[in-house]
């Protein structure tokens, strides 16, 4: 599992000109599922993502986490993040999990992020075609891949 993270002032998306997700402070979370994940995947994204501290404390410093700015958390499907482009310039998907499995990956993340952190969570339309806004706070934008736990 792959995720994209940004430190936003603000980030919507919406469908078919509906917005159907906004946050104010907090990240923007573009995820992109895989063949080979699982349920501890998402278990292992979702604590990382929570207890990120990437938001400045009274000093200043990136030293705070979600909760402790009352943040809140955008999250949009993105199976381009497992794009290969090893052959040629027209990238490959193939990756990225079938919808089925992936479906059912990216509500558990959902439902596992929600029980990790205290913070409201807001979501796009899996598989729909989305526009994607927002203002990069910083910027701080921080990739994980859970196959590479660094």
């Amino acid at each position: 599992m792959r995720a994209l993270i940004q430190r936003v002032a603000w980030a919507r998306v919406r469908v078919a000109g509906e917005t159907v997700g906004a946050i104010d402070r907090g990240l923007l979370v573009l995820l992109g599922i895989e063949g080979a994940d699982g349920p501890e995947d998402s278990t292992w994204l979702a604590g990382k993502i929570a207890g990120l501290r990437i938001f400045s404390d009274r000093e200043g410093k990136m030293n705070a986490n979600l909760a402790e700015v009352e943040g809140r958390v955008l999250v949009v499907s993105q199976f381009t993040l497992h794009a290969s482009y090893k052959k040629g310039n027209r990238p490959s998907f193939i990756r990225a999990a079938r919808p089925e499995q992936a479906t059912e990956l990216y509500e558990q993340f959902l439902l596992d992020l929600a029980f990790q952190t205290t913070t409201p969570i807001q979501a796009g339309i899996f598989g729909a075609d989305m526009q994607v806004e927002l203002l990069n706070d910083g910027p701080v934008t921080i990739f994980m891949d859970s196959k590479n736990r660094e």
